[in-house]
């Protein structure tokens, strides 16, 4: 079913052109033309291994990250933050937990070298709280603690020092932080010291804090730990593995695997270590596989469409009719070359777009290395396709043809929108709407516009894209109740998944004026990822059309200048300034092409 929004009901299926009555076959040099090369099927085919072939097996997903998954809650403002910002989805330790006080709150820095002292001072802290929360209660406020260098508001932590928050990650034998708090502070802390350093300074603190000046005593206080340090180090490499292809964590991760290994190596310590190491390697791998065939796939992209001086020569290039002529069967293309490419993006990209943007950092040199290439791929893709759709439109020599092509792309889009795949919608509907597929006036009165004006409201940018936002709920609705693994598929509009947490953090302070870190921010990015990490761990359940695929990625498209003087071949130009740029096109591309 597709997702509830206002217009839902008016899409059903569409009928495969080549039994469409509506839509009588026109002549067309394009259909006696051939397939792609057989070149570009085997650079298709051979780019991946066999197992890790992402558009031929689905890439497995880590269970850690649904996990990370929060649900929305009620906005709540809070006075000392500098913006406003939704109720902390993820919970902090209860009260009067081991880790709710900070390293310098008194009850805990006595606990473990005092009994009764501690005790005392920790009673204290708790009959403070108290009080506190009876307080509210008679006058209907939430309750704010401050633990020496933690904040908390009802239960939630909202600032921090960055010592505090890196002591609060380290393990004991008695604790381990929540889940929600490891994915969080290591998504975000990367805006204030790099991996690298946080790790060392983590696994620092968890072997020195096990130090009692005894050795056989530190090896078996640090063996005792070793489960928990193992279990942080694997919810690590398992939701970033990206942060280790920097060779200082690999060279930390090493030295820790050693330190457990002579604690002892039969322990399952030391066994669980080697098989996170063995599963961060081959997942480091596929990265590296995939990254090489889609620069394989780019390069045979790049290569020219023939010569617009005489579009009877372009004739010999296949369109995308001649490849598939069923608009859900593109759709479905599309969707599995989506969440391929989704699935290799890291949650840590989001926040390496601007984690070079704090004044107070001092690790500039580590954040140039803008570690964002797999997201950056995938908004290169949403180019290509819209720069596709664009081409497939102004290629055709007869205006029949043309627009035969562009109720083609709009069914495609409604399938889109169907299944839940608002990237590719917003793609074609980009490509449909560039000026040189919008001034074909003569094309566009020969297509019946209804369905595709509908899907125009429901991408509609005015009031911040409230139509799709309310379209991308309704889906992400469908897909918390899906029966089937189509009903899971939810792929958003990526640039403006991008947008906006591009605000979020620019909107709101990292650091508060007393210097903490607002960690109220750091929650608000942490649910926005998360819901992006559920969306692309879903596999796509539509049958693999390799001709398809390998049309979609490969086949070349027409940069802008290109595709204003194929405008201007199909539908001549209409005033002075037109006439002018078509000449001024043509000058410039022949200069190009006899230059090359």
């Amino acid at each position: 079913m597709p997702p509830t929004t206002p217009y839902a009901g008016k899409f059903s299926s569409c009928v495969p052109y080549s039994s469409n009555a509506n839509h009588q076959q026109p002549t067309s040099p394009y259909r006696s033309s051939t397939v792609p090369k057989p070149a570009r099927e085997n650079i298709y085919n051979g780019a991946y291994s066999v197992g890790e072939n992402p558009y031929d097996i689905p890439q497995p997903h880590s269970g850690a990250y649904r996990s990370a998954s929060v649900s929305s809650v009620n906005a709540k403002e809070h006075h000392y933050t500098s913006c406003a910002l939704s109720e902390n989805p993820y919970s902090s330790p209860q009260p009067y937990s081991p880790r709710q006080h900070s390293t310098s709150c008194p009850g805990r820095a006595h606990r473990h070298t005092s009994g009764s002292s501690g005790s005392s001072s920790d009673q204290s802290c708790r009959n403070n709280n108290n009080v506190a929360a009876a307080k509210a209660r008679f006058y209907g406020h939430g309750v704010t603690t401050s633990y020496g260098e933690m904040c908390y508001h009802d239960n939630s932590l909202v600032s921090a020092s960055l010592e505090a928050l890196i002591q609060h990650l380290v393990p004991t034998v008695d604790y381990y932080p929540d889940r929600s708090y490891v994915f969080t502070f290591l998504l975000s802390s990367r805006l204030f010291l790099p991996p690298y350093e946080l790790m060392t300074r983590v696994c620092h603190l968890c072997v020195e804090q096990q130090r009692s000046g005894d050795a056989l005593l530190d090896k078996i206080r640090f063996r005792e730990v070793a489960p928990k340090l193992v279990q942080l180090l694997t919810e690590w490499t398992e939701t970033f593995p990206y942060d280790f292809r920097d060779e200082r964590m690999m060279r930390c991760l090493k030295d820790m695997t050693l330190h457990v290994a002579r604690g002892d190596e039969v322990s399952y310590s030391w066994r669980a270590m080697q098989q996170m190491t063995q599963r961060l390697i081959k997942r480091l791998s596929a990265l590296g596989q995939y990254e090489e065939a889609v620069a394989a796939l780019n390069v045979v992209a790049m290569e020219r469409p023939a010569s617009l001086k005489s579009k009877q020569a372009s004739a010999q290039r296949s369109d995308v009719l001649s490849v598939c002529d069923d608009p859900f069967v593109l759709a479905q293309q599309l969707t599995h070359i989506e969440l391929d490419r989704l699935s290799f993006i890291g949650p840590e990209e989001f926040i390496q777009t601007f984690a070079m943007k704090d004044p107070l950092e001092n690790h500039k040199g580590f954040f140039r290395k803008r570690k964002t290439s797999n997201l950056e791929a995938y908004v290169s893709w949403f180019n290509r396709l819209s720069y596709l759709v664009a081409t497939e439109i102004c290629m055709p020599m007869k205006k029949k043809h043309r627009a035969r092509i562009i109720e083609f792309f709009i069914d495609v889009a409604q399938e889109c929108f169907n299944i839940g795949n608002f990237n590719s919608l917003m793609a074609i509907i980009t490509g449909m709407n560039m000026s040189p597929v919008a001034r074909l006036k003569k094309t566009w009165n020969k297509v019946n516009t209804d369905k595709f004006e509908i899907l125009e409201h429901q991408m509609d940018p005015s009031s911040n894209f409230s139509n799709y936002r309310t379209a991308l709920r309704g889906a992400t609705q469908r897909s918390e109740t899906a029966h089937s693994s189509q009903e899971k598929i939810v792929i958003p509009f990526f640039s403006l998944l991008i947008k906006d947490i591009y605000f979020l953090n620019e909107g709101c302070a990292s650091r508060l004026p007393n210097g903490h870190i607002n960690f109220e921010k750091l929650w608000e990015l942490a649910k926005q990822v998360s819901e992006f990490l559920v969306w692309r761990q879903v596999v796509c359940p539509f049958d693999r059309e390799r001709r398809i695929l390998q049309y979609l990625v490969t086949t070349p498209i027409f940069t802008e200048d290109e595709l204003h003087l194929a405008s201007y071949e199909s539908e001549g130009p209409e005033n002075n300034m037109e006439k002018d740029s078509r000449r001024s096109l043509r000058s410039s591309l022949l200069h190009r092409e006899n230059r090359t």
